[in-house]
């Protein structure tokens, strides 16, 4: 069954017909979209018979692969697309605000006004370069590059494109920066933080230090999160969630999605800071989408009353560094929050415990992240592999034997 026709229309349709063999006149190729005599019938045409026939060709493999698509869904702008792909995912309020930055900041000004159709993998590829040539860190352009990578996937699914062309862009290796033991408090340290910390957020000290938990998550733990020997930490705070008009106060764990979680092995002295803080203050109930959680830090009549955030918290954490003297010759505080993530990591390390099980407490998208942070903490890896080696060696060298 022939599928396509080529014909020149100065042959067949003008009255009188072109009688020159060779005359320069467009050929056209009509066809008919999938669907027999019910579809619909559509024409191009080419200044050359060998590219209307390829043309030809090629709409012919595709019916009869099931590829076709319709050339009228790919012709929208990336702009277009991008507009409604953002109106219909379905995402927390901070990954939303992410998304719609990015395509904002990013994508528009450089490939925006492309049709999807037309995007080939060189223009994407300006994409990832503005970011680079401005500054932005390698694990900045990577996880940005991921919502380009996402929003063309769904072009596909969509039927309006059949490739997706961030497939073979040249991305920037992010290499996670190995931390300075120099740069981590010691115990001692982490005490007197706890003991100058107001006395209702000593507990997000400790869950910090000791269950290696991120501010954003500690500020956002819950009665659901002690279980027995083990916290499940499943959510975090919004870096919106001490404005007024944010819904959802808790959203996903970082390069997590709603259902997922980490369970953290909960030491008994943790237990028992748990413990003190439920006696002291309670919980209180906050809605957050439509969820209620019963919450350890929520909005009280001290102060603004606002809810608590990574930022917010920032005021509280720099008062107990400088009570407690932990501060620079210029007057800079000596540690952020994440250091107290760093500790709980180099105390478990430093008692040889595996680097895997640190990685999943810890939360990180991969274990490569826990290695290339971390990985040189080991406790006695040089020393170890010395004697296991010389013992490998020593097993596959021929005895000498005694003149």
């Amino acid at each position: 069954m022939i599928l396509a026709k080529v014909f020149q229309r100065c042959k067949e349709e003008w009255d009188p017909p072109c009688t020159k063999a060779r005359c320069g006149h467009d050929w056209t190729v009509r066809y008919r979209e999938p669907g027999g005599r019910t579809g619909r019938q559509r024409e191009q045409s080419f200044p050359r018979a060998k590219e209307a026939r390829a043309f030809e060709s090629r709409i012919e493999n595709q019916k009869n692969e099931g590829l076709y698509l319709d050339p009228k869904r790919g012709a929208v702008s990336v702009a277009w697309w991008a507009d409604q792909w953002l109106k219909n995912i379905n995402v927390s309020e901070g990954t939303f605000s992410n998304y719609s930055g990015f395509v904002r900041n990013w994508v528009v000004p450089a490939i925006g006004d492309r049709t999807l159709a037309g995007l080939r993998m060189e223009h994407v590829q300006t994409v990832p370069t503005a970011m680079r040539e401005s500054g932005l860190a390698a694990s900045t352009i990577l996880d940005r590059f991921d919502i380009l990578y996402k929003m063309l996937n769904a072009a596909i699914r969509a039927e309006r494109i059949r490739n997706n062309p961030c497939e073979g862009v040249s991305l920037p290796t992010a290499v996670a920066a190995a931390v300075n033991q120099d740069d981590i408090p010691i115990l001692e340290e982490v005490e007197a933080i706890h003991e100058a910390m107001v006395d209702y957020y000593k507990l997000t000290v400790r869950l910090m230090s000791g269950g290696g938990l991120r501010v954003s998550e500690a500020l956002a733990f819950n009665r659901g999160c002690p279980r027995g020997d083990f916290m499940r930490i499943s959510q975090q705070i919004s870096s919106k969630a001490n404005r007024e008009d944010c819904k959802t106060r808790l959203v996903p764990l970082k390069h997590r999605t709603e259902k997922e979680y980490r369970d953290v092995p909960l030491v008994p002295l943790l237990r028992q800071d748990i413990d003190w803080h439920l006696d002291e203050f309670g919980t209180d109930l906050l809605i957050s989408g439509n969820k209620e959680v019963e919450v350890f830090f929520a909005p009280r009549q001290r102060g603004k009353g606002t809810m608590p955030t990574a930022t917010t918290y920032g005021y509280h954490w720099v008062k107990a560094l400088k009570a407690c003297g932990l501060v620079t010759l210029s007057g800079k505080h000596k540690y952020t929050p994440h250091d107290l993530r760093h500790f709980f990591a180099s105390v478990a390390l430093a008692n040889n415990l595996p680097i895997l099980e640190l990685s999943r407490w810890l939360g990180h998208k991969s274990f490569k992240t826990t290695a290339d942070i971390y990985g040189h903490m080991m406790a006695d890896a040089v020393d170890r592999f010395l004697l296991v080696m010389q013992a490998a060696l020593t097993v596959r060298r021929p005895a000498l034997v005694a003149a």
